[in-house]
């Protein structure tokens, strides 16, 4: 009698993310071997040379697994290694996880050979082993090459190629946006200002400055800032002429004598003039490259810097801010073009959130 068998073959490849974690780090696989023995297997009798082969095996593994990983669709479509979804999703995701101190010191940086061969600084700098900066930065730049003439929502593009998380993606679209601008951010004075605040700038930028249509007719990529609303910015210096600017301040002013100290308000009242300046020069500079570069730059040395001096408070300058932004619906020169005003608003609103974001030591 003929039977007929079925036989499935498996070879499941065990992969321990704690080993996994040592290798992103750029850890010797001694060292590794060294903390799980004095750590999480403690309280085990584990043979020393046992535990390094296997934590050698699994670094054999992991190199043989890097190479998919640069291009993560090919790692869940191979069937070399048998991994569970689950797994190939936390081997993804961790692989292309940074972190933030390694990433602030090249932000807005070119991503080119000779920075790359300036890690050995900021593993120094950071403290993160320079492998592991390697790997961050090789990431940054194979997520940039992908995006870089992409005309799509850069999230989605980032998530669709990498299969990252929305979030992790999110980080990935800001750090995209900031180096095709190359925005400066390695400055001296800038120093103080920290990787979420850099990325919380650039996710407004890309949700308020760039073009919000599809059909956009100057914007070739998704990096770009809407160069329509960069070019009428330029029609905001009229807001420094005397009839305009007076009426600007003298609103501002009279609403803000009841809200803030007299130390303050007399600071605010000295200063009215160069912040109104500042203001619109800023927005006239953004429609050039060069200029838009130092926005960080500028916006310390105009606004944080004086406003520190000044002893502002939070609650203080936010009130202002938000009555200053107002109060273009107040001004004649506003209230004649209503382009204008819709303009001044989609401006100001992001650059006071820049300013109140950026205020602090």
């Amino acid at each position: 009698m003929e039977v007929d068998i079925d036989i499935f073959v498996g070879n499941n490849t065990l992969l321990d993310p704690e080993i996994y974690e040592m290798w992103l780090s750029g850890q010797q696989a001694s060292d590794g071997a060294n903390l799980l023995i004095n750590g999480s297997l403690k309280d085990f009798d584990i043979d020393y040379g046992m535990l390094l082969s296997d934590v050698l095996d699994h670094y054999r593994t992991f190199q043989m697994l890097e190479r998919l990983l640069h291009y993560p669709k090919r790692l869940t479509e191979q069937w070399i290694f048998q991994i569970a979804p689950s797994i190939q999703r936390m081997l993804i995701e961790r692989y292309y996880e940074f972190d933030d101190s390694v990433i602030r010191e090249f932000l807005g940086k070119k991503l080119s050979a000779r920075n790359r061969k300036d890690l050995d600084d900021v593993s120094d700098k950071t403290g993160v082993q320079v492998k592991s900066c390697r790997r961050q930065f090789d990431n940054v730049k194979r997520v940039y090459k992908v995006v870089e003439d992409s005309n799509c929502d850069l999230v989605d593009s980032i998530r669709s190629t990498f299969l990252l998380s929305e979030n992790l993606a999110r980080k990935y679209a800001a750090i995209m946006y900031l180096t095709s601008n190359r925005f400066e951010t390695g400055k001296r004075k800038l120093q103080y200002i920290t990787f979420d605040d850099f990325l919380f700038c650039a996710n407004l930028m890309m949700c308020n400055w760039c073009c919000p249509k599809t059909d956009c007719s100057f914007e070739e990529t998704s990096m770009e800032m809407d160069r329509e609303f960069l070019q009428d910015l330029r029609d905001l210096k009229p807001v420094l002429e005397k009839e305009t600017y007076d009426e600007l301040k003298g609103y501002v002013l009279g609403i803000m004598k009841s809200k803030l100290p007299e130390r303050i308000y007399s600071d605010l009242d000295s200063n009215f003039k160069s912040f109104t300046r500042a203001v619109v020069n800023i927005a006239y500079g953004l429609n050039h490259s060069k200029e838009a570069r130092d926005l960080f730059v500028d916006i310390v040395e105009k606004f944080v810097e004086p406003l520190r001096q000044g002893r502002w408070s939070d609650k203080e300058l936010r009130s202002f801010l938000e009555i200053y932004t107002s109060a273009a619906s107040h001004v004649q020169f506003f209230k004649n073009d209503p382009r204008l005003m819709e303009m001044w608003d989609r401006y100001m609103t992001t650059m006071g959130r820049f300013i109140l974001k950026m205020y602090h030591n």
